[in-house]
């Protein structure tokens, strides 16, 4: 019943869903709500017209194989607007990786990768230019949702230049656009801010351009700036999943008071 599938959606928003149904945008999403048509089920179980038989039939073929790949990231990701891509968070967030590179920095882009961070939500792993950098490649398949804030011009790309063989989550969820629509905006660090999140003294105040100083240090044979880069890269990291779980619960929040 549509009341029951409303109390499921507390927690998730995936079923309520319908954006990743061809031609189906936001205004249509809504339409097909306010017809009292709630989650995948209510639709499927609908007795009346909703577009035309034709589209309808199309809808409910749709929503069929929804269920039957609900656990199936690669599958909505392929079909969901990627604005739109927090809406698996609820399905998937247990299986998602937290990620933030460090580079060396030139005149002429980000230099080399030195440091990348991963975080799964209960460990941090560290991966360094020339210790153990090439174990990433085989550390992040299989995670089903990855989380950086501006990866999407960053870290990604930059990622995908040094490993060109390596298979990133396939559902990518970009907390630098996502916590604009909550009205957290700037970087970073001055999002931490305004979100009330403290880091520790030792990395409090740092930014990117420290860390490339901290990585030339390093290379000069300073083993403490490179612990201290360490620390500075995981606090990035556990930041990102703090600030995906607020802005998830605020844009859930939103889209389950549109289904009351």
């Amino acid at each position: 019943m549509p009341g029951a599938a409303r109390k499921r959606g507390l927690a998730e928003v995936l079923e309520h869903t319908f954006l990743h149904i061809q031609g189906i945008g936001p205004k249509t999403e809504r339409g097909i709500w306010r017809k009292g048509i709630k989650c995948w089920q209510d639709f499927l179980n609908f007795r009346g017209t909703v577009f035309s038989s034709e589209r309808d039939g199309f809808v409910r073929r749709e929503l069929e194989e929804s269920i039957v790949h609900k656990q199936d990231a690669a599958y909505f990701a392929g079909r969901l607007p990627s604005p739109e891509a927090w809406r698996l968070f609820g399905q998937f967030g247990q299986n998602a990786v937290y990620l933030d590179i460090e580079t060396s920095g030139s005149y002429q882009g980000p230099g080399e990768i030195t440091v990348i961070g991963i975080y799964d939500g209960r460990t941090v792993r560290s991966f360094i230019n020339g210790k153990n950098l090439d174990e990433f490649e085989e550390a992040v398949p299989g995670y089903d949702l990855l989380v950086t804030f501006n990866g999407t011009c960053f870290d990604v790309p930059v990622i995908k230049r040094f490993f060109r063989q390596v298979k990133l989550p396939p559902v990518h969820i970009d907390l630098r656009f996502l916590l604009k629509r909550i009205g957290l905006k700037g970087g970073l660090k001055a999002i931490e801010r305004q979100a009330g999140i403290r880091r520790e003294s030792e990395v409090e105040g740092l930014d990117g351009y420290d860390a490339v100083m901290l990585w030339d240090a390093y290379r000069w044979g300073d083993e403490a700036s490179l612990e201290r880069l360490v620390k500075y890269n995981a606090a990035d990291i556990v930041s990102l999943k703090t600030l995906l779980d607020r802005a998830y619960e605020r844009l859930r929040n939103d889209a389950m008071a549109c289904l009351e």
